[in-house]
């Protein structure tokens, strides 16, 4: 039996990095609608109520049956959290005069509590709230304040519910990690254990019950997630496994020959299908993102469909989801917005008739990294960079043509192998912060270039010319929630933006992207 806490999300776009802290730590976690709560089972050890875009004095704001849980199991409240716990139990919250965002001064108030074993006596914790827990409920005990805001920590008296009306799951809580791993060990009594080598167990097993002696198709693209997943799944159910690689006339330069090769000696059971003049036919005149994410959805479900219907037998369809795609594609219902529609996440099955198997749904990117070393998956593969699904569709701004996708091919090429060829010293890896980076590559979360539906004058020899300007992307991040764009060397840029001009026929302008994520996303569609 696997342990977990259960986190229930309010919409807050931080509530992953809940999960991630708890991972971090050892600790097994699902994140599930607040208004979706399991029924109470032994391997659940505790609650975990996330923030929210919302206010606990809106009519419609999220409101979480505590009675359900309260009796049987430890419950922590982070900020809207907080504020709902006090106000459920017959506290005062109201709206503060000014929004309360930013770090702060937390000192507590006594360290003999369990949530605050080993945690500073004062430490900086981020706050982002725009009301305030003026009284709390009879019968809580306050447990920390910082200068603003007097009810910062509390917990009710005789019982295991806690709020914190700060946020210790972000970088800038000092020592929120340890807060989050001292509530599932100190408080919810957590045994601890997850790992990469563990998740590969219990999934092997589960993927056996869940497929029987079932036949599954993988949509492979070469990137980790789908390299992982197909692995994965053969270790658990080997050559009922047919691993379909589709060329989708969008990939990079010679991508398709090259992620045949990288799986020629995996042991991968493969078939390429050439269906790039359908993308190209169904992405004609199309230029709204969505529109373009969806185009290539209906193709990719249809190309599989004529591609399922070779597997005799086929019962299931895997994906290698991964759990930023599903939080940015569907948030809480009514609250959490969605940013963007993944091509792998919902939908499919309705049309493909055929069971979805997401080996990796529950992971994080890093987590994944970990988990495909622990299976012997090279490096190489390990350390690619993540590439959207719709591949360079939406790193093309506007209607995506042929001469456009060329243009931004070479451009990309260039960018990329200047990134592997550039020494990486002094920067830590993406794939593991422990280790230095050997390239610039290594370095770089993620990176790619973006052809821009601007033209500009330039001037090349005694030449005036109008041409097409392109924008380089490149990111440092853990998980893909949040991204920092990348600080190159200025000798580096020079020497990339004039090797594109010089090379590139349809260039003659390239701009840094330095935004990072929030607000911006880290691809521009």
């Amino acid at each position: 039996m696997t342990e977990k806490i259960i986190i229930l999300d309010c919409g807050s776009q931080v509530t992953m990095l809940i999960g991630r802290r708890l991972r971090e730590a050892g600790i097994y976690c699902e994140i599930v609608p607040y208004n979706k709560i399991p029924a109470i089972s032994d391997d659940i050890k505790g609650f975990i109520i996330s923030g929210s875009p919302c206010s606990v004095l809106e009519e419609n704001a999220p409101s979480i049956n505590l009675g359900a849980i309260e009796a049987s199991r430890p419950v922590l409240g982070i900020c809207y959290g907080a504020q709902f716990i006090s106000k459920y139990y017959g506290g005062s919250v109201e709206h503060s005069q000014s929004r309360e965002y930013g770090r702060a001064q937390f000192k507590i108030h006594s360290q003999d509590e369990p949530l605050f074993e080993g945690i500073s006596k004062e430490s900086t914790v981020w706050m982002s709230h725009g009301d305030s827990i003026t009284s709390l409920p009879s019968g809580c005990t306050l447990l920390g304040s910082t200068e603003d805001v007097r009810n910062a920590a509390f917990r009710l008296d005789g019982r295991q519910i806690y709020g914190l009306q700060f946020h210790p799951e972000v970088y800038h809580s000092e020592e929120g990690s340890k807060m989050l791993s001292n509530f599932c060990y100190k408080v919810c009594g957590c045994l601890g254990g997850w790992t990469a080598e563990s998740f590969i167990q219990s999934s092997v097993a589960a993927l056996k019950e869940q497929i029987g002696e079932g036949k599954v198709i993988l949509g492979l693209s070469g990137g980790v997630d789908s390299t992982v997943a197909a692995v994965l799944l053969d270790k658990a159910i080997g050559k009922r496994l047919t691993c379909i690689f589709v060329d989708n006339g969008l990939l990079r330069k010679n991508e398709f020959e090259k992620v045949m090769a990288s799986y020629k000696d995996m042991g991968l059971n493969v078939i390429g299908a050439d269906a790039s003049e359908d993308f190209l036919s169904a992405l004609a005149g199309v230029t709204d993102p969505e529109a373009k994410r969806k185009a290539i959805g209906r193709v990719f479900v249809e190309t599989f469909e004529k591609y399922a219907a070779k597997v005799d037998g086929a019962q299931f369809l895997a994906q290698g989801t991964i759990y930023p795609d599903v939080i940015e594609s569907a948030g809480v219902a009514g609250v959490a917005q969605k940013i963007k529609s993944h091509h792998n996440v919902g939908g499919l099955p309705e049309k493909m008739h055929l069971k979805i198997v997401e080996p990796l749904r529950t992971l994080f990117k890093d987590e994944v990294r970990r988990v495909g070393r622990s299976l012997g998956i090279s490096e190489e593969l390990i350390g690619r960079h993540p590439f959207p699904g719709p591949s360079l569709a939406i790193r093309v701004i506007g209607e995506v043509t042929r001469e456009k996708l060329d243009i931004l091919r070479e451009a990309d090429d260039i960018f990329i192998r200047s990134l592997k060829e550039a020494p990486g010293a002094g920067f830590p890896s993406a794939s593991d912060p422990r280790q230095q980076a050997k390239t610039l590559y290594d370095a770089i979360w993620q990176a790619g270039v973006i052809l821009l539906p601007v033209q500009s004058v330039g001037v090349m020899g005694d030449e005036r010319t109008y041409e097409s300007a392109v924008a380089l992307r490149a990111v440092v991040s853990t998980d893909a929630m949040t991204a920092d764009w990348f600080r190159f060397p200025y000798d580096f840029l020079a020497s990339v933006s004039n090797e594109i001009i010089r090379k590139v026929k349809g260039i003659n302008r390239v701009v840094y992207d330095i935004s990072s994520k929030p607000p911006a996303t880290i691809e521009w569609e």
